[in-house]
């Protein structure tokens, strides 16, 4: 009894450790591949805890294992665009100008009643003041309402406004989403304007550079404090 308590509690530390080296996030905000490695690791612990005629080191080495797999992918992903859709797919647009998307709603197996339950979570009663509802990668739903009825009540003031659009990302790692230019019907020769209007030399300077909701290109370089 004394060997199994002691076990549980090395691996009770081991386990937690880990968990806290692959970040912050909370379980319903894990993309699908941390969730699979969480699962994992769960069992793995459990099995040394339970049958103490297994190694201890044979559960602690797998544990480890897929802790430096999960930093390689997360690493990786921080590098690639590309390796981030894989692994972690793309948002989707399940409302767009106050329209239910219906092939996305069944391409991620969700239905109306579900859909509509989350925007009335988030506030929201009807479609029309929806400009877009993204079903974003960790299984969360981003709402961009329609300028008019955004909480500052601009309708109420009479101020004039411009409709939001969806942020674009145009350079990640200092390397520049061609596609997305083209999305935003942008071309290298504008975004060279853009960056050196900053005064930023090359896009290899650039951590993040992004087009936000209101047309604004936002960046960080990759210098610290920048």
């Amino acid at each position: 009894m004394f060997i199994v308590l002691i076990r549980a509690i090395i691996l009770y530390f081991i386990v937690v450790f880990i968990m806290r080296i692959m970040g912050k996030r909370q379980i319903g905000q894990l993309q699908p591949f941390e969730l699979v490695i969480a699962l994992m690791i769960s069992e793995l612990a459990s099995m040394p805890m339970q049958n103490t005629s297994i190694p201890l080191l044979h559960g602690i080495i797998p544990i480890i294992t897929l802790l430096v797999l999960q930093v390689l992918l997360s690493t990786l992903q921080l590098k690639s665009e590309a390796s981030r859709t894989i692994f972690c797919g793309k948002p989707s647009i399940l409302i767009e100008k106050g329209k239910i998307n219906i092939k996305e709603l069944k391409n991620n197996r969700l239905n109306l009643n579900d859909l509509l339950e989350e925007l009335r979570l988030k506030d929201y009663y009807n479609l029309e003041d929806i400009e877009y509802a993204i079903l974003e990668t960790g299984g969360q739903i981003s709402i961009i309402p329609k300028s008019e009825v955004e909480p500052v009540t601009r309708e109420d003031l009479n101020i004039q406004t411009s409709q939001h659009i969806l942020p674009v990302t145009l350079i990640l790692d200092g390397k520049i989403n061609n596609n997305n230019l083209k999305l935003i019907n942008k071309d290298m020769s504008w975004l060279n304007n853009q960056l050196k209007k900053k005064n930023i030399k090359s896009a290899d300077q650039v951590f993040l550079a992004l087009l936000d909701s209101k047309g604004k290109l936002v960046y960080q370089l990759k210098k610290e404090g920048k």
